[in-house]
């Protein structure tokens, strides 16, 4: 059965972009115009991923995603936003989004969140079946790997054989981004907003998380399958090497 996206954005081009661009993969696309309209659909249709705009007439992106999480828990949410801002990111990841995107994102961007979206949402269903090995957890989520190490982002440790790594709780915030993002690079500026939850300058932002990702690095040196997933891109950020997690 194909996926049910629904696009909320107040932007003609972007909507018909975005759907264009979801309906050649094959997906089931519906697209509104304003808040109302996406929670209006909400209430009558089956929504596997949302895309919703922060910044609309009337409701906002944040209110859409207020009453998503009420009338459709299941539905994975993708905030997408030209309007980057401390407080809507700090907000949007207390709901526990799926992802935030900043626009124009590039179409592979798009693509790759919602994949993501679609197998978190599958992962999380499975797991309310006692069917998967990941689990949500209230404050974080449980990663499973191949050999046996499990990542408690719920209690900040991970278990590797008999050892226990216990994480700060900005390195928790930082590892929980890069395993629910494999693959996508982030930007430093990107990065200080999502685990300090504020802005700060392109020259400032490597400045403050270089000495934290250095300090999980090193705690990660220990973990064999994680030990190198951390890879820095020159001049941009970070990016978490493709996991084998089950």
């Amino acid at each position: 059965m194909r996926a049910n996206i629904l696009i909320v954005d107040d932007e003609p081009v972007a909507r018909k972009t975005l759907t264009d661009i979801l309906r050649l993969e094959g997906y089931n696309v519906a697209c509104v115009a304003n808040g109302q309209a996406g929670v209006e659909h909400l209430r009558a249709h089956h929504v596997d991923v949302m895309i919703v705009d922060l910044k609309m007439p009337g409701m906002s992106g944040l209110d859409v995603i207020h009453f998503a999480s009420q009338v459709s828990p299941d539905t994975e949410i993708i905030l997408l936003t030209a309007y980057g801002s401390t407080e809507s990111a700090v907000e949007a990841l207390r709901l526990r989004i799926h992802d935030y995107l900043t626009k124009p994102a590039a179409p592979a961007q798009i693509l790759n969140s919602v994949r993501r979206g679609l197998e978190r949402r599958e992962a999380r269903l499975r797991s309310k079946s006692g069917l998967s090995d990941a689990m949500d957890i209230e404050e974080g989520v449980i990663f499973k790997f191949r050999d046996g190490t499990v990542v408690d982002l719920s209690r900040r440790v991970i278990h590797y054989q008999d050892r226990g790594v216990h994480l700060t709780p900005a390195e928790g915030r930082l590892l929980r981004i890069l395993l629910d993002n494999p693959g996508r690079v982030f930007t430093h500026r990107e990065l200080v907003l999502l685990v300090q939850g504020y802005e700060t300058s392109q020259l400032e932002a490597p400045e403050i998380l270089r000495p934290l990702v250095s300090r999980l690095r090193h705690k990660l040196a220990s973990i064999p399958l994680l030990a190198e997933c951390i890879v820095s891109v020159r001049g941009t950020g970070y990016v978490l090497e493709e996991s084998n997690s089950t």
